[in-house]
């Protein structure tokens, strides 16, 4: 195998959500500078879905015209106007516009919309075109997917985005000869503290970063050392007999030397168990791939993340970041997991999912008692949520790596539908928790310098 394809590979999963993941953590930087101020969260998870109508035009296409759709074109429109709307929200965020007698943010939120077109259509778009190539690079893919988001975390805690430092509130007081004195109130107000580089700075850097996803996709395209690496230039349609000639080269695929006494060609005599993909696994088996796949990125794009700040903030500033850190990092490293250990056992993922689904579990519980979640007194209480945040995000990753390179041997349609799905699920998981968080209030942020726990 080529590592420069692996290389490519990785920094063109990297500007897959690179865009929107850098928008999430920059948001308590930008939050104080604009009208919407911390509404801004929800606008963004409305904004996100309703780019969805990227993804569906592109699922619609290869259901009614199989075929006709070339990826390529897509993926060269949407990387060119995520480094156009990147750079622009450098000199444009901050614009706001008078509407009726308030103001609102209308680049901000235009060009964020935007950026979500240009990421969740990659679902459908950058996973199928990753077909052409050896399915081992899928998994680098994932990895770097992974890194979309640990890249821009890393980047804004250098930058040193919502540090608070809690400091005393000092009042004026007269005296009887009309002398003005400065009192301490007792009372502690939480202070941003300044950032070492500018707003405009990091999204500049996001801009790069899509600049950096065009070249990796262009050499994928061009490059010789690649050219070796793809099995053909002719990747549409799920033909059977070239899906087993090309199984392979699968992750699962043993080798004649573990396999003596079998002929490869019996399983092409095999008969399919069903018309999806290759017809490898049944009708009930592809529907639970598909529900996991979906609960999976409900939770892991949706569900917890809109609950984050709620489940870790009561435990202080440092368990934040931490969380957020590590839980990044957790993602590329499931996914170079995936790449040594491919289990592809359906009862294993099964199990993967449920064991996921229980840290989960535990973290939405901290967000629903916040700001007095368990042990928030105590280091154990910090050790235990940012170890839940870590085996959730490595355990459901690991689930959704080895669904995707699962799906890509089902043909090219099976990767379209993978990236539909994601799509669908991250959208039912943001509108199960809009409501929740922004209307009804369930989840009730303290304040980081005032407030009082009971022991």
């Amino acid at each position: 195998m080529s590592l420069l394809t692996h290389v490519l590979a990785c920094l063109f999963g990297m500007g897959s959500w690179v865009a929107i993941n850098g928008m999430w953590v920059e948001l308590p930087l930008i939050v104080h500078e604009i009208p919407e101020g911390w509404y801004l969260p929800s606008y963004l998870t409305v904004l996100i879905q309703m780019a969805n109508i990227g993804p569906l035009f592109i699922t619609l296409m290869h259901r009614f015209r199989p075929g006709t759709l070339d990826e390529r074109p897509v993926i060269y429109c949407i990387v060119g106007l995520g480094i156009v709307a990147t750079f622009l929200l450098a000199f444009f965020w901050r614009h706001t516009v008078t509407i009726g007698s308030s103001l609102h943010s209308v680049p901000l939120l235009t060009l964020s919309f935007l950026l979500s077109v240009v990421d969740c259509t990659s679902s459908v778009t950058f996973l199928p075109f990753m077909m052409q190539l050896r399915p081992q690079y899928l998994t680098t893919y994932f990895a770097g997917e992974g890194l979309s988001g640990l890249v821009p975390a890393l980047v804004a805690l250098i930058q040193g985005v919502g540090l608070v430092e809690c400091q005393n509130i000092t009042q004026t007081s007269n005296t009887a000869t009309n002398n003005s004195i400065l009192v301490n109130s007792g009372e502690l107000q939480a202070v941003y503290q300044p950032a070492k580089f500018s707003a405009q700075g990091f999204f500049v850097f996001l801009s790069a970063m899509m600049v950096v996803c065009l070249v990796a996709f262009i050499l994928l395209n061009h490059h010789p050392a690649v050219a070796r690496e793809r099995k053909s230039d002719q990747y549409f349609g799920d033909d059977l007999g070239h899906e087993k000639r090309e199984q392979g080269l699968s992750l699962h695929a043993r080798t004649p030397e573990q396999k003596p006494m079998i002929n490869p060609l019996d399983s092409i005599r095999r008969e399919p168990r069903n018309a999806f993909g290759s017809g490898t696994y049944s009708n009930t088996e592809v529907v639970f791939i598909f529900v996991v796949l979906a609960w999976v990125n409900a939770l892991t794009n949706a569900v917890l993340p809109s609950v984050q700040s709620y489940s870790c903030l009561p435990y202080g500033n440092k368990a934040y970041h931490l969380a957020a850190t590590m839980a990044a990092v957790a993602n590329p490293v499931a996914c170079f997991i995936a790449m040594g250990v491919p289990v592809r056992s359906l009862v294993f993922m099964g199990f993967l999912t449920m064991f996921g689904t229980g840290f989960g579990a535990y973290i939405l519980a901290m967000a629903a008692l916040s700001p007095c979640p368990l042990l928030v007194h105590s280091a154990s209480g910090t050790v235990v949520i940012v170890l839940a945040w870590i085996v959730f995000v490595l355990s459901l990753s690991y689930v959704k790596v080895i669904i995707g390179v699962i799906l890509r041997d089902e043909g090219h349609s099976a990767l379209v539908w993978c990236g539909a799905v994601v799509q669908l699920g991250s959208m039912l998981g943001a509108v199960s928790m809009f409501p929740l968080v922004s209307v009804y209030g369930l989840f009730k942020s303290g304040d980081a310098c005032n407030t009082k726990c009971p022991s």
